[in-house]
């Protein structure tokens, strides 16, 4: 009994994986190597929805928990929608997502057109909402290079440290609450990504 219920499972993963190649559309695995060249892991998975668009879905995860004294440790999960100018994976493409995020890291702001970071750090968690625009372009018979560029509206949750592990009970704030309150909220423009991506096409559609 327990053979046959082996054969079976083993047919039937077979068979699975056999219909998956052949009921998916054309498929992607990416890896940005501008991030890992920072230490930070930014795969991504891409599928062609229609002839002239994808949807891309994917993480980013910072492992460091501090980078030149200033905590850097997030992780982000993020859905985009690409439209091409010409056809999917070839070419120029306009991108719309969405992604959610969870960090202990220094905020970063933009002061005079320069990146800084606070001197604290802050726990919790937000959204974002972006646009980006991009170029893929494919060589040999299942690469693929993806370069772009985004910006979007992040809303974070969170609350402030000094680096000696205190919490701030009076975050800056445009009206201070009566009472003191650690948990904070922002909302900003920001670049949410940017990279040199090298796929791997996992998916080849039925002709």
């Amino acid at each position: 009994m327990t053979q046959t219920l082996r054969r079976t499972g083993a047919c039937a993963l077979l068979l699975t994986l056999f219909g998956i190649q052949n009921a998916f559309p054309q498929g992607y695995v990416k890896l940005n190597g501008l991030y890992a060249l920072a230490g930070i892991v930014n795969p991504a998975v891409e599928f062609a929805v229609t002839p002239k668009s994808t949807l891309q879905s994917e993480i980013v995860i910072s492992p460091w928990k501090s980078i030149d004294g200033k905590h850097m440790t997030f992780a982000i999960f993020m859905g985009e929608y690409r439209r091409f100018f010409k056809e999917h994976n070839r070419g120029w493409y306009l991108g719309a997502n969405i992604g959610m995020m969870a960090f202990d890291m220094s905020k970063p702001y933009i002061e005079n057109w320069r990146l800084k970071f606070e001197d604290r750090y802050c726990k919790g968690y937000g959204m974002m909402i972006g646009l980006c625009v991009g170029y893929e372009y494919q060589f040999g018979e299942r690469w693929l290079l993806d370069a772009y560029f985004g910006w979007a509206w992040m809303d974070s949750h969170y609350n402030g440290y000094s680096f000696d592990g205190e919490i701030d009970m009076h975050p800056h704030r445009p009206v201070q609450p009566k009472h003191p309150d650690p948990f904070n909220g922002s909302s900003e423009w920001y670049p949410n990504k940017i990279g040199l991506s090298i796929g791997y096409r996992i998916f080849q559609p039925r002709k």
